[in-house]
């Protein structure tokens, strides 16, 4: 009985913990930034999103994930796949001094910025990059 009784709260704490995950999950904010740099600027676009990036993640807990890839044949089409860890923590994002420095000091320097508010399916990593 001891053991049953054992077994049932193990998989009940497993079954809360899963819903713990899945409510924190749903809570999540995620967007897809699309942006288009002027290719005359693109070195110091690139330079000021890696600083805008490096100092989001250290010193803001609710940003989880800030990932920014270039197309191959056009680098000047920028996508930014972004997690914040719920809506709080997204308009802190905005508040933060970095976050007005990047938009300010590359207001010139975007042709055009598409963002799009994303429901998350499945969200993996192997590894942190």
């Amino acid at each position: 009985m001891k053991a049953l009784i054992l077994t049932l709260t193990t998989v009940f704490v497993m079954i809360l913990a899963q819903q713990n995950v899945s409510a924190q999950q749903a809570a999540r904010v995620v967007h897809i930034a699309k942006l288009e740099i002027d290719p005359a600027q693109l070195g110091s676009y690139t330079a000021a999103l890696k600083e805008h990036i490096q100092t989001a993640i250290k010193v803001e807990p609710g940003v989880l994930t800030l990932h920014a890839v270039a197309e191959k044949g056009n680098p000047a089409h920028i996508t930014v796949f972004e997690i914040y860890a719920d809506t709080a923590a997204y308009k802190a994002h905005l508040q933060s001094p970095h976050f007005k420095k990047y938009k300010t000091g590359t207001k010139d320097m975007v042709k055009s910025l598409e963002l799009i508010d994303v429901t998350p399916i499945v969200l993996g990593a192997k590894e942190k990059l």
